[in-house]
């Protein structure tokens, strides 16, 4: 009996479709369609999988003259093809990801940082000047430079990333050696990722701090105000940093892993970026500046950042809804 039938007939005597047997391998349901019509055989990592999910040994897969443990039931015919072949990933393309990866995650929060902080310029300026004569001639174009910074660094990760966009819209079939090079990296980032988490969460909430501190020590000082405000933006962009950092690395191996929400099934109805969620924010920012501007309470205006984070989910909910 040659491989292509005891896959058939092992994948029948256990009760599982082509596509169950393909989830738990890894690969397509093509796949496993061509291993049981002749047309291809897996590799030697598929091979072992095979042998510890049906119990058999190698030995019995690989060998024509090995027969099967009786009990065997008749073997079907291989089911049409219906899915695109899985996009195959090298170990030189993986490594090739994971380091792009890791750059991303260092300039992504440095963007993010830089439009959180953007406002502190201002704030400072406004406590040492009555007149909000410097606040004019530098505090905005400060911030707007600062702004331009971050998104010139999001321009140059998201250009940088772009060639590995597949990995988290189309299905993988990972070279051997891979699934194991990221898994075991995973494992040893992830006491790091939890530390990380936990610095970036506690520093946001701690952002309130110097503020309740100051108004009490200086109740009626601007430059206290001032201080109390830049410090409340320090703690939120190393708080936002920190999270967004560990949040990149550890989505690298979850994509190489196809874990969480990089699993195929998601993978198959994740759509294209919503450019109404664009628009929101966008919008979210035109108000925040306008307001802040016009009746500089730099020192309130950002809630409007808290609110647009909440009604956030509600709006991708609302527009997800309406394209389906």
């Amino acid at each position: 009996m040659i491989l292509a039938d005891k896959i058939i007939e092992l994948r029948k005597r256990s009760g599982m479709s082509q596509e169950e047997l393909a989830e738990k391998l890894g690969v397509s349901r093509q796949s496993v369609s061509k291993w049981e019509g002749a047309q291809s055989t897996p590799d030697i990592n598929r091979i072992l999988q095979l042998s510890e999910i049906f119990s058999v040994s190698t030995d019995t897969l690989l060998k024509d003259d090995a027969d099967l443990p009786a009990g065997a039931v008749p073997a079907a015919e291989p089911s049409v093809e219906t899915e695109p072949p899985l996009r195959k990933v090298s170990m030189e393309e993986a490594n090739s990801f994971l380091a792009a990866n890791e750059k991303r995650s260092v300039r992504t929060p440095i963007g993010v940082a830089l439009c959180i902080l953007s406002v502190v310029p201002t704030i400072v300026i406004e406590s040492l000047d009555s007149t909000d004569k410097f606040s004019d001639m530098l505090g905005a174009p400060l911030l707007f430079i600062m702004v331009a910074i971050g998104v010139a660094l999001f321009i140059i990760s998201g250009q940088k990333m772009k060639l590995y966009d597949y990995l988290s819209r189309e299905g993988i079939d990972t070279e051997y050696g891979v699934s194991g090079m990221a898994g075991d990296k995973k494992t040893k980032y992830t006491p790091k990722h939890t530390i990380f988490i936990v610095i970036g969460v506690m520093l946001l909430i701690l952002s309130f701090l110097p503020t309740m501190i100051l108004d009490v020590a200086a109740p009626d000082s601007d430059f206290a105000d001032a201080l109390s405000g830049a410090l409340f933006f320090g703690f939120v962009a190393l708080g936002v940093g920190f999270l967004t950092h560990t949040g990149i690395i550890m989505g690298g191996y979850r994509k190489l892993l196809e874990e969480e929400d990089f699993t195929r099934k998601r993978k198959k109805h994740r759509g294209r970026p919503n450019p109404a969620m664009t628009v929101y924010w966008c919008c979210i920012t035109a108000v925040y500046l306008l307001w802040s501007f016009i009746t500089r309470a730099w020192e309130v205006s950002w809630i409007i950042w808290v609110l647009g984070a909440i009604l956030c989910p509600v709006i991708a909910i609302v527009f997800k809804n309406k394209d389906e």
